[in-house]
């Protein structure tokens, strides 16, 4: 009984695969060709962005006659942003290309399965779309929001930005997310959506303030030129010299507090070496003032905000404006003339 059952069985089988298999065969071979070709596809566009961002990192190093992207930060600083946003750029290209050919496989390979399948959920698929209308809009906000950030150069990977809940170094910028390393080592995931404002501390130039607190009965004149020579004589030393952008000011006397006066001195240097420079800063101007006999009681780095940042433009070049054009004064009588006797018969 048992034999007869099992070659029933085989022979249903031989009969099923003889109607079948020859359908069941060219799904497959379709399923395996949109799989193969989806990952030539995927091979070919990585290749593609992958070769781009390195002519162009590769282009910046030789242009600039450095063979590692760490020496770019001695060189001019569009170099380092165009390296920087060219990898950034790479990476979410690369994981677009990801999703996307994930999507339309996955579509395709249940089209050849069955082809009523997507049209009997297309009432299904209508319905979890409007109730996940909601959520989905927050992953578009945050995937353009992520796109633009990168192709409007406001960060890229490697930059010290403050995006609000917190301030550090990017590490990694996706399409939903972007990760930050704060000082204390802690990574945080910010969604692209939610940044409603990039504090970028990498671009450009900056700029270190240091408010330098002394006695009232100070020689102001005196302290000012012995903080300039001091800061001068930084900028001159061959350490420093390619980190300093411009010539330190004393902006003079900032403000008088509590019995003392606070001198304020400016130097404009590059982004990546400001602490350094304030710290050297700091020390030097301390040995310094202690050599002329003057007691510090602040030497305090000050960052300006608001409108105070607004109004103390020195450095950023203003537009400047010619003045207005004087009409000068038609006199039409002519002056007394005082001490002269007047004609005689007038």
């Amino acid at each position: 009984m048992n034999r007869l059952a099992t070659g029933d069985f085989w022979a249903d089988l031989g009969t099923w695969w003889g109607e079948q298999g020859g359908v069941i065969l060219g799904k497959a071979i379709n399923v395996i060709v949109i799989v193969a070709v989806a990952l030539l596809i995927r091979w070919i566009l990585h290749l593609v962005i992958r070769r781009v961002v390195d002519n162009i990192v590769n282009g910046v190093k030789r242009k600039q006659d450095v063979t590692d992207t760490q020496a770019l930060q001695a060189s001019p600083l569009a170099a380092v942003r165009l390296v920087q946003r060219t990898r950034t750029l790479g990476s979410v290209l690369t994981n677009v290309v990801n999703v996307t050919l994930f999507i339309v496989v996955v579509l395709m390979i249940v089209g050849v399965i069955d082809s009523t399948i997507l049209g009997s959920f297309a009432l299904l698929s209508a319905a979890i779309g409007a109730g996940l209308g909601f959520g989905a809009q927050n992953i578009v906000k945050d995937a353009l929001n992520g796109l633009f950030m990168v192709v409007e150069d406001q960060l890229g990977v490697g930059d010290i930005v403050d995006l609000g809940p917190v301030t550090g170094v990017v590490e990694d910028v996706r399409i939903r997310v972007t990760q930050v390393r704060d000082v204390n080592g802690t990574l945080w995931f910010v969604r692209n959506g939610e940044i409603l404002r990039v504090g970028n501390m990498s671009q450009g130039w900056a700029r270190v303030i240091l408010d330098i607190t002394v006695p009232y009965e100070t020689d102001v004149d005196g302290v000012e030129s012995e903080i300039l020579a001091t800061a001068v004589d930084m900028a001159q030393n061959s350490k420093w010299r390619s980190r300093i952008l411009e010539r330190p000011e004393v902006w003079g006397l900032e403000s008088i507090v509590e019995g003392a006066l606070v001198i304020r001195l400016v130097v404009k240097v590059r982004t990546s070496s400001k602490d350094d420079i304030a710290r050297e800063l700091r020390m030097r101007l301390k040995r310094a003032l202690d050599d002329m006999g003057v007691k510090v009681p602040s030497l305090a780095a000050v960052v300006l905000t608001g409108f105070d940042e607004a109004t103390r433009v020195k450095g950023a070049r203003p537009p400047k404006t010619k003045p207005n054009s004087v009409v000068p004064h038609v006199t039409t009588t002519k002056p007394k003339r005082f001490g002269k006797k007047p004609p005689e018969g007038s």
